[in-house]
């Protein structure tokens, strides 16, 4: 037979959460700082493409 759960306290919630927000903030950091060094140029750990030839084949 199925039996209930016991339910989880506010805290472990709340702790939960937090973690959550954290993670979600460090990333958007990380992809923010990222992003401006792509712009300025100064980027060193991330390749692009600047300029894209485009070949023609018949």
């Amino acid at each position: 037979m199925a039996v209930p759960k016991k339910r989880t306290s506010k805290s472990k919630k709340k702790i939960r959460n937090h973690v959550w927000k954290i993670k979600s903030v460090e990333k958007a950091s990380k992809s923010f700082s990222l992003a401006q060094s792509v712009l300025s140029g100064c980027s060193r750990s991330f390749y692009y493409v600047t300029e894209r030839k485009y070949f023609r084949t018949n």
